[in-house]
């Protein structure tokens, strides 16, 4: 497990939870298409909300360094945006494990559920403290 430096540690938290839930959805749907290039539609289906609501949260992100994007063109996650969306990704796997395996909860739907709400609430050191003890537990 590696340490990560004050400044990657801070930047999730200074990330508020609306963002959060755009980087990950823009990072999941990125991930199974070419390119990792995604629609201001695809984005709209996918969060159950108006196009128009993502066209604003859009120009947010970009003004923070988050994606490339412009008004009806494709959107993709700039480095500083992957990396936030990875660890999301990671934290919400840690969770699931969690919730799967040492809670042993059998709702594939319930465990989805949590983990995509509790990700946005986890700490760097409560990531590296869980993923710790789930190494212990799975391993031991």
């Amino acid at each position: 497990m590696t340490k990560k430096s004050s400044q990657e540690k801070s930047e999730i938290s200074e990330i508020p939870e609306s963002y959060q839930r755009y980087l990950d959805e823009i990072y999941n749907i990125s991930r199974k298409k070419k390119g990792g290039w995604v629609t201001n539609k695809e984005i709209a289906e996918n969060l159950k909300i108006e196009p128009p609501s993502v066209s604003g949260m859009l120009e947010k992100l970009k003004k923070k360094g988050l994606i490339k994007w412009e008004p009806r063109k494709s959107i993709r996650l700039t480095e500083k945006g992957k990396k936030i969306a990875k660890q999301l990704d990671e934290t919400h796997s840690l969770l699931y494990q969690f919730f799967a395996k040492v809670l042993k909860i059998e709702d594939k739907d319930v465990i989805e559920n949590l983990s995509c709400e509790i990700e946005h609430h986890i700490t760097h050191d409560v990531k590296n403290s869980l993923e710790e003890f789930l190494s212990k537990y799975l391993d031991g």
